[in-house]
């Protein structure tokens, strides 16, 4: 599961990958974006989180736009929030407590979970110290949710970064079948996947009959 030397995966494209690996491939590959409602909302809601700074509170404080980075898998990035929280048992007395601002709702999807926990394992390779758990904060319901960064987590999100390297190296973007989701994704109208997703079917179908011929 060792990552190409020469390749460094940004920490929202876990999110992408597993929302759908072929937008994945159209912003990381080819560098491709188209803003809507929901991305520039999004966007202005990252920009007032985003300002670097921090605050200090009795046994806390808080760094705000945090950059982040692991040696190790290759994943770089930048946090929307750290909340530092005070244990004097740590030889730093500080243990970081990760915390992810998103636009929209709880989703199904492990995918917002996934990125945070990456930059826990940042967080961790970072400051030498176990960060057991962080928070998603959904704009929307305007609430905080807890992430537990157990074993199954963690292994989901290493297993995600491997396979976002792996795209990064093939410089290819899949063709993937149309779904739900293509509905609500702002890349749609460039990525047209009721066309691609044909073309591979007539492909997938040209080379079996030729297998089936020679």
């Amino acid at each position: 599961m060792s990552p190409d030397r020469e390749t460094w995966v940004a920490l929202s494209a876990l999110q992408h990958l597993l929302y759908c690996e072929r937008q994945a491939a159209l912003i990381h590959v080819e560098r491709q974006w188209r803003e809507d409602v929901n991305t520039a909302s999004g966007r202005l809601l990252h920009e007032r989180v985003d300002l670097p700074g921090h605050d200090a509170r009795p046994g806390r404080r808080v760094e705000r736009a945090v950059l982040l980075g692991s040696q190790r898998l290759r994943v770089s990035g930048r946090a929307d929030l750290v909340e530092y929280q005070r244990e004097p048992t740590l030889p730093s007395g500080w243990r970081p407590f990760p915390v992810e601002v998103k636009r929209g709702r709880h989703k199904a999807l492990d995918a917002d979970a996934v990125q945070l926990c990456a930059q826990a394992l940042c967080l961790e390779e970072m400051h030498g110290v176990e960060v057991p758990e962080g928070a998603l904060f959904y704009g929307t319901q305007h609430r905080r949710e807890a992430v537990r960064f157990d074993a199954r987590l963690r292994l989901r999100t290493e297993e995600a970064i491997a396979r976002m390297h792996a795209l990064l190296q093939r410089q290819e973007v899949p063709a993937v079948p149309r779904a739900p989701r293509c509905d609500k994704c702002s890349l749609e109208p460039l990525c047209l996947p009721h066309v691609t997703a044909g073309q591979r079917r007539v492909h997938d179908h040209l080379s079996r009959w030729v297998d089936e011929e020679g």
